[in-house]
């Protein structure tokens, strides 16, 4: 009964689904056929599951409880959830160090820029400020965005665009479009960790291929998709979260078309793409916004507290995508915001604060992977852009039980089983190079690291 009761809970199962049969449960669990006969009779009484004569048995509707997303994830090891991190970096006290967090210091971002923004807004109209916006938003973003897009190869009129009210949220939104519970969604192993969170949310079977430097390993990506049949795949390949590696083109072109031979849906999100030097393989280019939707933010290079993201992808699907957004959220980012962030894009500020951001990242790279060396965590590769660094901690080191310890410090470290749908990245951790200038984060991680290796 009570492997039947967490299945429900997690969603593993859920309103219509059959259960095991009373022989399979049987062999599964350890326990005799009349065993599973009388947990169910008595799961019936409660409501839980029903009988259907010749068929089986059925979970009801009614037996169904609020979703708690971590709700399988035990408190010891709540440093493995996805949420995890997410939860310490967004709550930490202002004097905690965050070499584990998503985004770069205060005093990197173009705040001048953004003030002058907002003081042009203050003596615009009224409308910017109270009013809701458009079902697209901005014209004025959306064609900047097209002519950054073009520059990436990536071809699409601002009638391809929706704005959103975040890069999460445009993920969020491809996903109750194209996905239903118990759909197949193929991520990167590892990939960006609130993949895995948002992906939990909409009752899916998340199924990992592992990354490799150059990409997707395409053998196993191959297989996966004859095998899983998914209906979506997720990945952020420009600079990939957390390896920062790059996709080659020779995989991406082999990704594409293995996808498009079994009818797969891709969400590329690409928020990393302005940290890249050098031009990347971009799915949706090779695509043409076919079968690929592109999504992207600003909170990584203009601001992380004007929420404003967006969706490219072809036309049929941003009329859909319109009506859902309306349903779920009366509309996308506020007027307001997205006027501010265009005004900065636009401005000749913005691409030489992206060469500043890009020279400052190069440095702090090369420095991070110098101390985090000295400690024993050896960088998996040296991205090319981007500000992650994946690195592998020494024999017998287990990252969850260093960012565990590292937190009685006021260190907020992310551990690598936060990013892999396996559970196989146990010696590793994210780094945001960024975030990594004060030497007492290396001095937290080598004791922590001791305590376990001696």
């Amino acid at each position: 009964m009570q492997v039947i009761r967490g299945r429900v809970a997690s969603r593993v199962l859920v309103a219509g689904d059959r259960l095991p049969s009373i022989r399979a449960l049987a062999a599964e669990t350890g326990v005799s056929p009349s065993t599973v006969v009388e947990a169910y009779d008595r799961l019936v009484a409660e409501g839980v599951i029903r009988a259907r004569r010749g068929s089986g048995f059925y979970v009801c509707a009614t037996a169904l409880p609020p979703l708690a997303l971590a709700q399988e994830i035990a408190p010891k090891e709540r440093d493995i959830d996805p949420f995890w991190v997410s939860r310490q970096s967004l709550d930490a006290d202002p004097q905690a160090l965050k070499p584990g967090c998503g985004w770069l210091p205060a005093d990197w971002m173009p705040a001048e820029a953004i003030r002058k923004g907002m003081r042009a807004l203050a003596r615009s109209g009224d409308g910017a400020l109270v009013d809701y916006g458009s079902t697209r938003g901005s014209v004025a973003l959306r064609r900047i965005i097209s002519r950054r897009l073009a520059a990436d190869g990536v071809e699409t009129a601002p009638d391809q665009l929706l704005l959103t009210a975040s890069g999460t949220s445009a993920i969020d939104l491809v996903c109750r479009f194209v996905l239903r519970p118990g759909d197949t969604v193929v991520v990167d192993d590892p990939c960006y960790f609130n993949f895995r969170a948002l992906l939990r949310a909409h009752q899916v079977k998340i199924v990992g291929v592992p990354y490799t430097p150059s990409g997707p390993d395409i053998e196993r990506f191959e297989a996966v998709l004859a095998a899983e049949r998914p209906k979506l795949y997720v990945t952020n390949n420009g600079l990939h979260n957390p390896t920062g590696a790059m996709v080659s083109a020779q995989t991406a072109h082999r990704v594409l078309s293995a996808l498009t031979a079994h009818d797969v849906t891709i969400i590329e999100d690409d928020i990393f793409a302005d940290f890249a030097p050098e031009p990347v393989p971009h799915l949706a280019g090779l695509d043409g916004l076919d079968r690929v939707v592109r999504i992207g933010s600003f909170s990584k290079t203009v601001s992380a507290s004007l929420r404003c993201g967006y969706i490219a992808a072809r036309p049929d699907w941003i009329e859909g995508l319109i009506d859902l957004q309306i349903a779920a959220g009366f509309g996308g980012p506020s007027p307001a915001a997205t006027e501010i962030v265009a005004g900065v894009l636009a401005g000749g500020g913005y691409r030489r604060h992206i060469e500043e951001l890009q020279r400052k990242l190069a440095r702090a790279q090369g420095e991070t992977a110098v101390a985090l060396g000295q400690i024993g965590i050896e960088p998996w590769i040296l991205p090319r852009g981007g500000f992650n660094l994946w690195g592998q901690l020494p024999d017998g080191a287990d990252s969850a039980q260093v960012a565990r310890t590292a937190l009685v410090d006021a260190v907020i470290a992310a551990p690598g089983n936060v990013y892999s749908a396996s559970g196989t990245a146990g010696r590793f951790m994210r780094f945001n190079v960024a975030q990594c200038g004060d030497p007492k984060i290396f001095a937290v991680l080598e004791k922590a690291i001791r305590s376990q290796t001696g």
